[in-house]
């Protein structure tokens, strides 16, 4: 019986969206799966990038982030931005840079490729619910991929804040829950549990 994919989503303000899609992305390479693990928001600072590469020739990782944070304005307190001080760009509501916009769009072609051109059987597509909200990728580009999919591809799209409409798309949602977090105290992210 062939192999039927279906389409997951990870979102909510808790911790291990991320987490939760690479334990996936192991497990279907352990059953002989081809994986594309396709970061929206993120540059190869994170910790996983260094295992990630090195896990199986059946997983291709790519990053489409910049170095710094994006954010909308007003979309985080003062104390947030002081704690993120340079690192991020800061840009107002519906004008985000076009690089930044270019990138992700770049990444939409990437994953509508991924998805319908039949050389993986598992696409993660991590952070593009975030991209969306920072206005980079749009509800339309995300139905497009969505649209392009093959019966036979898993795929996984994480980030906070997934819409009503994409959650209704999907076939599988989660949302992780935070009741607490060390953040809250002002605790950056640490590398290996965090980043």
């Amino acid at each position: 019986m062939p192999f039927r994919g279906y389409v997951q989503i990870y979102t909510g303000d808790g911790k291990g969206k991320t987490t939760a899609a690479i334990g996936l992305a192991v497990r279907a390479l352990g059953a002989g799966r081809r994986v594309l693990f396709l970061q929206f928001m993120k540059s190869r600072f994170y910790s996983e990038h260094a295992f990630l590469e090195k896990l199986s020739p059946a997983l291709t990782l790519v990053t489409l982030g910049k170095p710094f944070f994006v954010a909308k304005d007003g979309a985080f307190t003062d104390d947030d931005m002081r704690r993120f001080g340079k690192k991020a760009v800061v840009f107002a509501p519906g004008q985000p840079p076009e690089k930044y916009r270019k990138a992700m769009a770049d990444g939409v072609e990437l994953a509508k490729q991924a998805v319908s051109g039949g050389e993986y059987d598992l696409v993660v597509l991590d952070e593009i619910i975030v991209a969306r909200y920072f206005e980079l990728v749009s509800d339309n580009q995300i139905v497009d991929i969505l649209s392009s999919r093959l019966d036979s591809v898993e795929l996984v799209l994480t980030g906070r804040g997934a819409s009503n409409d994409l959650v209704s798309r999907a076939d599988l949602v989660t949302t992780m829950q935070n009741t607490k977090h060390y953040f809250d105290r002002g605790v950056l992210a640490r590398a290996g549990v965090d980043c």
